[in-house]
């Protein structure tokens, strides 16, 4: 597998999986629920889908060298609409968004989105 795949892959993993047990040991010190309002499956989809889009960039760098600043916008959009999808409606069943739910989606998109970025910026000056 190539260097810069491999180096991604297990930053991601690493990182958010550090952040996730940060956040598990927040919500047992505040006493509240640890696996409530689809936590694990917010931080597994914020994983693959920023994989998702790293490895469609690392595939499209030769072909699509100009555009690869807008592809990743285009990625980052759909890993929005998609948590906007999978999450909204559960979390807003109530008739509004608590701070835990909020935190559910914020704190995995924000760690794997950043370390996506940072990960691109540090491979894309060596291209």
């Amino acid at each position: 597998m190539n260097q810069v795949l491999l180096g991604f892959l297990c930053r991601i993993i690493v990182i958010t999986g550090v952040v996730f047990m940060v956040h598990i040991l927040a919500l047992h010190s505040f006493g509240l629920p640890l696996f409530n309002n689809k936590i694990l499956l917010s931080y597994s989809a914020s994983i693959l889908l920023a994989m998702f889009v790293f490895l469609m960039l690392f595939f499209l760098r030769n072909k699509f060298k100009n555009e690869l600043g807008y592809i990743f916008l285009m990625g980052s959009f759909i890993k929005l609409g998609f948590f906007i999808f999978l999450l909204y409606k559960p979390f807003y069943s109530d008739g509004q968004i608590s701070k835990s739910e909020f935190l559910v989606f914020f704190v995995p998109y924000f760690f794997t989105h950043l370390t996506e970025i940072f990960s691109l910026s540090k491979w894309l000056n060596k291209i």
